[in-house]
Parts: structure tokens; C-alpha cells; sequence
């Protein structure tokens, strides 16, 4: 029977893997926001994923829902896999199991050996199945975490078509005044566009076949579609799905904004409101 919702982490190796799960031993306070929990992945765990996507670390809307990419920049990548005709056989699993916190908390500990040695055992642990076909890092950090774990001894991935692209939240991330922002947005959806060439060859096993569809200079509304419930927990409300914007860190000052997380039911889901 095929579940509308996730089931979790209910086979090996990924029961043990989230058992022991690294803690503040491994991931500091000072850099990464370790007091929400870590959160895993999104996607199959069952061997049928024909895609790996590395991410970089979660964020508010992944803390409520406990599942990666399932905000602004999980809304993109839902559209990225669409226009490769998955929608269904895809894993996700990011660079860091906790918020980063900090502006160089990624970059330094991006390949702490503890970190690594964790995280490799989650992308051997998905790719050893054989059924994966490619794989994409989304920004410089998944890249790099890739990268580690093709330099361990015994790898025999290297084969695998890999492509790295820009960051799904990058042109904003960035800052700037909107024009500049778009600027960045037309420059990564190019890039994009390329990575889709030459994945569309390397997964032979789409889900569906569509054809191949460019971005433009933005994106479009039907390229950010809601994330699939059979992604998430059994009970998660159909509005967390949808568009992004109902989870923010608020607070007066710094350490109220890292302890709080606030959410809000959008608009029109109770009646009359």
C-alpha cells in the first residue's frame, strides 16, 4: 500500500542512524542551533529515490515540520524535480543536520570530522541501493560535502552524474535592492536550466515523462508547487505544505529570536478568516 504520508524512519540502517544522531559534542551551540533537534531528510527511504539532493541546513519551517526543504527554498526544489518528471522517487539530505547559526558557522565546520563522518554514512546509506541515477548539490556547502565523500576510502560513487548549482535562496540571501536580486535570480535559474540537460540524461527512471520545460528570467508560479504529504509526518495540516511564510524567528533580541519560532495559520484555511 502506497502512504499519503511519510512513515519515518521505520527500516535499517536509517532507525540507527537517527538514534545516534551527533549532539553538542559534535555540533556547537555557537555555530548551529542545536536546541531545535536534528532533522534528517526528505524524500524515499525505501530504495526506489533515482535522485540525491544535498541541501545546506534547515530552517524554521523544517524545525515545525521535522523534514528538510520544505520552505521557500523546498517549494524550488519540488519545481527543479517536477520538470525531471519526479514527483515521487527523489531523497533529500542536507549538508547539516542543525540550523546554522551564525554567518560562518557553515563554512567552518562544514567538514569537521565528526560532521563528515556522520553525514557520510546517511549518503552511503541512501546510495548503496544502486537505484539512484544522479545527484545535485544545491550551493558551495553541499558541493563541498560532496566532494568529502568521494575522497573516502573504498567510494565507488564518482561514477555517478553530479551536478552543483546556485542555492535555491541565494539571490536573496545575498541582499541588495530587488533589481539585484533579480539579477541573481535570472543568473541561478540559468544555471539551473543547464544542470536540467544533463540530469534529464542521467535518470533513465522518471516517474513521469515530461517534456523539458527552461525556466525564465523568474520563477513562475506553477515552478513552486507544494510539498507532497506522502514527504511528511502522518497529521502535518495541508497549509504547512503550501507556500512558504508561515514560520519565522521572532524576538527583540538575539538570543529571543533564536529561542522563538513563531507560526501563523495563513489566511482563508478557518472560515471566515
Amino acid at each position: 500500500m502506497t502512504l499519503s504520508f511519510d512513515p519515518g524512519y521505520d527500516r535499517e540502517p536509517f532507525q540507527t542512524l537517527c538514534d545516534q544522531a551527533p549532539g553538542t559534542a559534535i555540533y556547537p551551540f555557537s555555530s548551529f542551533r542545536v536546541e531545535w533537534g536534528p532533522i534528517f531528510h526528505r524524500g524515499r527511504l525505501d530504495s526506489s529515490a533515482r535522485i540525491l539532493c544535498i541541501g545546506q541546513d534547515p530552517a524554521e519551517h523544517e524545525a515545525v515540520v521535522r523534514r528538510i526543504l520544505v520552505g521557500t527554498a523546498g517549494h524550488r526544489v519540488q519545481g527543479f524535480l517536477a520538470k525531471l518528471g519526479l514527483s515521487r522517487s527523489y531523497v533529500l539530505v542536507n549538508t547539516f543536520l542543525y540550523s546554522v547559526y551564525g554567518q560562518s558557522g557553515g563554512n567552518a565546520n562544514v567538514n569537521d570530522p565528526g560532521i563528515a563522518a556522520y553525514r557520510n554514512q546517511w549518503l552511503s546509506a541512501v546510495l548503496v541501493s544502486g537505484g539512484v541515477e544522479a545527484v545535485v548539490a544545491f550551493g558551495g556547502l553541499a558541493d563541498r560535502a560532496w566532494q568529502a565523500f568521494l575522497q573516502g576510502p573504498g567510494n565507488t560513487f564518482a561514477a555517478l552524474t553530479y551536478c552543483h548549482v546556485p542555492h535555491p535562496t541565494s539571490p536573496e540571501g545575498a541582499g541588495g535592492m530587488p533589481a539585484q536580486i533579480q539579477a541573481r535570480t535570472q543568473a541561478m535559474l540559468v544555471a539551473w536550466n543547464a544542470a536540467l540537460v544533463t540530469l534529464r540524461e542521467a535518470v533513465q527512471h522518471p516517474d513521469i515523462s515530461v517534456p523539458l520545460t527552461p525556466y525564465g528570467d523568474s520563477f513562475a508560479p506553477s515552478e513552486l508547487p507544494s510539498i507532497p504529504s506522502f514527504d511528511l509526518p502522518a497529521g502535518t495540516p495541508p497549509w504547512m505544505r503550501g507556500e512558504s511564510g508561515w514560520a519565522a524567528r521572532t524576538g527583540a533580541t538575539a538570543i529571543l529570536k533564536r529561542r522563538t519560532i513563531t507560526t501563523t495559520v495563513p489566511d482563508g484555511v478557518i472560515p471566515g478568516n
